[in-house]
């Protein structure tokens, strides 16, 4: 759905949609190829929430621990679409993770773009 952001996502330990299930993403960040295993922390479906905590990759040479959680509010036709990011910098020399926020953002877009087809 976002093909110029995420070119792939494996499952790497568990099953798809479970809390515990680890995932290899590869990406595109910052005009480089990254890649990032995550395991998903939380998953809850009243709230349309999912957690993943960040356990190796590139994310983890800039931060200490990195968290990110996408959430979904539905009303009607709209869709609020929320991300949150928790990180610990390894140092003070290291950037907010402005351009990720801004990878987010693009990749719900293009999903956004993909469900209006």
């Amino acid at each position: 759905m976002s093909p110029n952001n995420v070119h792939g996502v494996d499952l790497h330990d568990g099953e798809w949609g479970t809390v515990g299930s680890a995932q290899y993403w590869k990406y595109n960040h910052d005009g480089k190829k990254r890649v990032t295993k995550a395991i998903v922390e939380a998953i809850d479906d009243e709230k349309k929430s999912v957690t993943f905590k960040v356990v190796e990759g590139y994310l983890l040479e800039l931060y200490k621990a990195f968290r990110n959680t996408v959430q979904v509010d539905t009303k009607g036709e709209n869709n609020l679409v929320t991300w949150t990011m928790e990180y610990e910098k390894l140092n003070e020399n290291v950037p907010e993770p402005n351009t990720l926020m801004d990878f987010c953002l693009n990749m719900t877009k293009d999903i956004e773009t993909h469900h209006l087809k």
